[in-house]
């Protein structure tokens, strides 16, 4: 699909805990550290491009995390977007840190929690984090513990709302007696659909779906294959066609693609516009 007069606004809306609306298609600033989501970007210059050309696009929700870098995805949205526009939705993430590229270690204390929402808080210029997601849940720290420091902080006013990354069903249950939750961050994707209970629970309690990975396609798109054929028939690129997909999946989904380059976002954003016949939707569900 062409990129023209394009906008986020065209993937329709959410109220991410019934109080933030944001356009569904968001943007995902993992890719903007340098090699292995460590260190500073290869070029600043261009990230802080791609930050406001989304903006212009209609983004309102972006997905950030101390950890990409540490910081240095932080720090450059508050380089290129600072004072922010007021419908704008930041969401971050704390409790996974880093010791070198691509590698993630969960640390789920209470007082390592707390440093790292001040971090954010700090590193963003924000007052408050819209949406806190607890990045990974430590398997070594209680999860009473871990989001009840969460929850803390958000009668604090440091946090307007939480939500929680790569969880099960049975944790999503339990978090929810310590706090709200209003969000669920889950790797999911055409290709990779392990995560559908949480999901469907999403959709049952009216919970924000956003996905990570959400442009995964594998072998859908090769030469020839389902993805390719249908992206031909509609004018549109395979990558189009699988945020299509998502957007179609479900009304609580929120994918957030990554990406360094004006030109491959714009080409992200354009996906808010391609529609899906119920029949695509079909054979692109049967074919994985």
């Amino acid at each position: 699909m062409a990129v023209g007069n394009i906008s986020a606004s065209a993937s329709g809306t959410f109220a991410i805990g019934g109080d933030l609306q944001v356009h569904r298609l968001g943007y995902g600033a993992m890719q903007l550290p340098g090699p292995g989501v460590w260190g500073e970007s290869r070029d600043p210059d261009g990230a802080v491009r791609v930050l406001r050309r989304a903006v212009e696009l209609g983004v309102n929700l972006i997905d950030t995390a101390d950890a990409y870098g540490p910081f240095v995805a932080d720090l450059l949205i508050k380089k290129a977007l600072h004072p922010y526009p007021k419908d704008l939705v930041i969401a971050t993430k704390v409790g996974l840190t880093r010791s070198g590229p691509d590698d993630w270690r969960p640390v789920g204390r209470p007082e390592y929690l707390r440093q790292q929402v001040e971090l954010n808080l700090r590193h963003l210029g924000l007052e408050r984090i819209d949406l806190l997601q607890l990045h990974r849940v430590d398997p070594k720290v209680a999860l009473a513990d871990q989001v009840g420091e969460l929850a803390l902080m958000q009668r604090e006013g440091k946090i307007r709302h939480i939500g929680l990354s790569e969880v099960t069903v049975d944790q999503l249950k339990e978090a929810g007696q310590y706090a709200t939750i209003v969000s669920v961050q889950n790797l999911y994707n055409l290709a990779h659909r392990d995560a559908e209970p949480v999901l469907k629970y999403c959709e049952e309690h009216n919970l924000a779906f956003i996905p990570w990975f959400p442009l995964a396609t594998g072998e859908l798109a090769k030469p020839g294959g389902p993805l390719d054929a249908v992206a031909k028939r509609l004018g549109a690129k395979p990558s189009q066609l699988a945020l299509a997909w998502l957007l179609k999946r479900s009304p609580v989904m929120l994918p957030i693609p990554g990406t360094s380059s004006v030109t491959h976002l714009e080409e992200n954003v354009a996906a808010a516009e391609v529609k899906l016949s119920q029949e695509d939707f079909e054979t692109l569900t049967k074919a994985v």
